[in-house]
């Protein structure tokens, strides 16, 4: 469990080879779930655009604004969190432009992040470095790429391939050389994720990619049972929330409709001088 902040440099040489323990990673949203993760002792907190599938009922992540990851940073930095957090960057904000990108991703370390991670291999690298020349570290994110859910043709395991898989461990060494701190690897084959992370000094993090990464993420909605669709294959549940939930609003609504609650111990009582004042009984003070 994590005794002390963690940080980027900390991060950076997180190596399972070399002794490390893995870096824990989940994907949170507000403060409410970002205080959870955090007192449950992760390394990073994730405050992922896949917001729009899991908060905003949307049906994927091209929906996200800046504005929208922007506002969700800051709620997940309110919780005053001691691990790492990682804004992403949602589709359409690092695309069009470098400087665009720059001013995109500083909007995140206002609001509260300590890093942005993006999607996408070798055409990123001239953000990538853009990005970390302005002393904002950088997560990479390779492999199942959800912005990119129209040309990929739905969410599909990619690097099914040898030419697939050797392309991606390419993209992964061109990000690493273009300063990335760690990479994101997701709906890729477990030997595949196994190759890249061995051809990397920097720490991979896996969604669906084996267990040989550096690292693990999973969305917090679906570790703990609050997602309404059906989890991916890769996810364990450790919780049903959502059953929960359900059940104890069904308990407050047979109660009010009962007349159960409030009962006396949840009712703010007047004094008896100000009940008799009004036309009532005598009320305890309360």
């Amino acid at each position: 469990m994590t005794t002390e902040p963690v940080s980027i440099p900390s991060l950076t040489t997180r190596k399972r080879r070399h002794g490390a323990p893995p870096i824990v990673m989940v994907t949170a949203y507000d403060e409410p779930s970002a205080r959870i993760v955090d007192q449950a002792g992760v390394d990073v907190v994730l405050v992922g655009d896949s917001v729009a599938n899991n908060v905003l009922g949307y049906e994927d992540t091209l929906q996200v604004t800046i504005d929208d990851m922007e506002r969700h940073v800051a709620a997940v930095a309110r919780a005053k969190v001691t691990c790492v957090i990682v804004g992403d960057m949602p589709w359409m904000s690092y695309h069009l432009s470098v400087p665009d990108a720059v001013g995109n991703a500083a909007r995140l370390i206002r609001a509260g992040a300590q890093a942005v991670k993006l999607e996408g291999g070798l055409s990123r690298v001239p953000v990538v470095e853009a990005l970390v020349r302005a002393e904002i570290p950088v997560m990479g994110h390779l492999g199942l790429t959800p912005q990119s859910v129209l040309t990929m043709g739905g969410y599909r395991v990619q690097a099914r391939s040898a030419a697939a898989a050797t392309a991606l461990i390419e993209a992964a060494k061109a990000l690493q050389g273009a300063g990335c701190f760690s990479i994101v690897l997701e709906g890729i084959p477990d030997v595949v994720a196994e190759a890249v992370t061995a051809s990397l000094e920097i720490p991979t993090i896996g969604i669906g990619a084996g267990p040989s990464c550096d690292g693990q993420v999973l969305v917090f909605h679906d570790l703990v049972g609050l997602g309404a669709r059906k989890p991916p294959k890769f996810v364990r549940q450790y919780a049903q929330l959502a059953a929960a939930a359900t059940a104890a609003v069904a308990a407050f609504a047979r109660d009010v409709r009962s007349g159960a609650f409030p009962g006396d111990e949840e009712t703010y009582h007047a004094s008896a001088e100000v009940a008799m004042a009004l036309g009532g009984g005598e009320s305890a003070t309360n």
